[in-house]
């Protein structure tokens, strides 16, 4: 088997070029890995030279490094943020003692099982998303397509450095599994829900990019708190990425309203079905899609209750979104949370303990957060002069995992019948007709400067680019 060039194929600040025993295990995984790119990865897409940032160092400045490359020949670096050698704990039963810079025996498999969790869902969202680019609005969506591809597969590198770096044997047979589950697959699916879905069309891409991403980032956040250093030092830098991901999902959704907007100055209807005829996409189904991402997108944080949360927290494993900025005494013994409940047929609130409550409290950071974004999406509607907005559901809406899996409950929080619940389904959710409708729209369009009808273009390019630069060479 030949060997990696360490410093110019795998850029990485963990001087993988002196670990003799690590580069044994990379050497075996990454053959693996070119394999599941080649079957896996954006279809049709491999001899395509593609305008795409590539992660070369940890600086602020110059952190990555722009220019054209195809996505077999990506450098997947391993990089973590820098650390400090003073560093404590700062949560947990093992508050203000030194970090751990390997992994304790008693936390072994706590660890390796948050490892593999995360890691599972990088090469799953490229597996959902793997059609996409036969149906790209345009070159400049079809390019961030396949960024967030390229830095799915190198978050998937970091957790398959840590599992090779520190698991021994467990985290080498860790590492083969994330490349031998499929999105999908009902033999040896994906580990999380939400990452099963299919992703079939574009304004499903920008929902999942815009909530379950940011789903991505506070989980990133509650890891970089982490007392494994190697572990909080990965996350922090991974999140440099993730920031991007959430910008492609956010400014995407906003121009598909903005062209809808458009239309219906233009028509002087909000009907949907003349919309529809325009070829635009009208903001109802456009809120039905919104309703379906962040609903799975929510039950990706677990059970409101977790016996699970309370180990990883008082452990020192997990923390909270930006623990260190929060008040109290970051043991959280003593502390209770609301979780919601059903009493007597609607919803309720009742007091438990916070450290059982964890995931709940990183669910409702989530919640304020996307508050945020619908808002946004709500001033560019505004600006149209369009009346109209868009709202995110009720938390308890749609749920399957908790006490809320199985409740029929209303965007609006009212607890319904079973019978309530189907006649409303299509008012709530993408229908199969919606879905036809939106799939109808996506034609390629991959001539530079050029956009599908239903989208409107972006304000300005990539990395100081025009909009009509060549992101993308076919030949």
């Amino acid at each position: 088997m030949s060997s990696i060039d360490y410093g110019e194929k795998i850029p990485n600040n963990v001087n993988l070029a002196g670990d003799r025993t690590l580069q044994r295990a990379l050497e075996h995984w990454q053959p693996d890995f070119m394999e599941w790119w080649k079957d896996m990865g954006p279809e049709g897409s491999h001899g395509y030279d593609v305008y795409l940032r590539t992660a070369t160092s940890v600086e602020p400045q110059g952190w990555a490094h722009f220019d054209y490359v195809k996505m077999p020949d990506y450098r997947w670096g391993i990089f973590l943020a820098p650390g400090a050698s003073d560093r404590k704990i700062h949560f947990g039963d093992h508050l203000g003692e030194p970090a751990w810079q390997d992994v304790p025996g008693e936390h072994r498999a706590n660890l390796r099982r948050i490892i593999v969790t995360q890691g599972d869902t990088e090469p799953a969202s490229v597996e959902q998303q793997r059609h996409l680019g036969l149906t790209a609005p345009s070159m400049y969506d079809l390019r961030n397509l396949f960024q967030i591809n390229v830095e799915e597969g190198r978050h998937l590198w970091a957790m398959v450095y840590l599992l090779h770096r520190h698991f021994g044997r467990d985290g080498r047979e860790e590492a083969e599994a994330l490349l031998q589950r499929r999105s999908g697959d009902g033999d040896n699916p994906r580990i999380l829900g939400a990452f099963n879905e299919r992703t079939p069309d574009w304004l499903a891409f920008f929902m999942f990019t815009h909530f379950t991403d940011r789903d991505g980032k506070f989980q990133l956040k509650a890891l970089a708190e982490s007392a494994f250093d190697p572990l909080a030092r990965t996350t922090r830098f991974m999140l440099t990425e993730e920031a991007h991901h959430m910008f492609v999902g956010e400014a995407g959704v906003s121009r598909v309203i903005q062209r809808t907007c458009e239309a219906m100055k233009e028509l002087g209807t909000d009907d949907p079905a003349r919309l529809r005829a325009a070829g635009v996409i009208d903001l109802r189904t456009v809120q039905r899609y919104l309703n379906f991402h962040y609903s799975v997108t929510l039950d990706l944080f677990g059970a409101d209750e977790s016996s699970n949360a309370a180990t990883f927290y008082a452990s020192g494993i997990k923390g909270r979104f930006d623990e260190a900025k929060r008040d109290g005494d970051h043991r959280l013994r003593d502390d209770t949370y609301e979780v919601l409940d059903v009493v007597d047929g609607r919803l309720g609130t009742r007091r438990v303990p916070m450290l059982n409550a964890l995931n709940e409290v990183l669910r409702d950071d989530f919640v304020g957060d996307s508050v945020g974004g619908v808002e946004r999406w709500n001033k560019r509607i505004e600006k149209t002069g369009v009346c109209h907005r868009l709202m995110l559901p009720h938390k308890a809406f749609n749920r399957r995992i908790g006490t809320l899996a199985g409740v029929k409950v209303s965007p609006e929080g009212e607890v319904l019948a079973e019978t309530q619940w189907n006649e409303r389904l299509d008012d709530w959710l993408p229908s199969a007709a919606d879905r036809a409708f939106v799939a109808s729209l996506m034609g390629r369009v991959v001539e530079p400067g050029k956009f599908a009808g239903w989208i409107a273009p972006p304000a300005i390019g990539i990395n100081g680019q025009p909009i009509g630069f060549e992101y993308v060479r076919f030949d």
